[in-house]
């Protein structure tokens, strides 16, 4: 097929040449880029979720009334590697907060974390 000033329909002006290239050298990196955050993201939020569940049944154990080491280990077992996890008891409550390095690369600032709190069945008296 020919346009009207001659040219066929699949010739390109000369200086067309070499932009697909060029913008898929900017758009592959930058999508690689996106995907690992993704990535990371996902893996950060399976981290939080792991804090949480930890959190929580350290305060179930702790109110209980099993022992303390117990309760800390009942966090660490559902804790992601590296969590540090404190149980305190005010009053009648347990307080149990486990906090955890975000995985991924060690350079990035985010840490993790997440709060319990559970009434001590000791505290509680029998029903009238």
């Amino acid at each position: 097929m020919c346009l009207s000033d001659g040219r066929s329909a699949g010739f390109r002006a000369n200086g067309d040449r070499g932009y697909v290239t060029a913008e898929a050298a900017l758009v592959i990196p930058a999508l690689v880029l996106f995907a690992a955050l993704l990535v990371w993201a996902l893996m950060a939020a399976a981290a939080q979720i792991r804090c949480v569940d930890a959190a929580r049944a350290g305060a179930r154990a702790a109110a209980r009334s099993e022992a303390v080491e117990m309760a800390r280990a009942a966090a660490r077992e559902s804790a992601p590697q590296g969590a540090r996890v404190e149980l305190e008891r005010e009053g009648d409550l347990w307080r149990v907060r486990v906090e955890a390095p975000a995985p991924g690369p060690a350079g990035l600032p985010v840490r993790l974390g997440a709060r319990a709190v559970a009434l001590a069945e000791d505290s509680v008296g029998p029903p009238p």
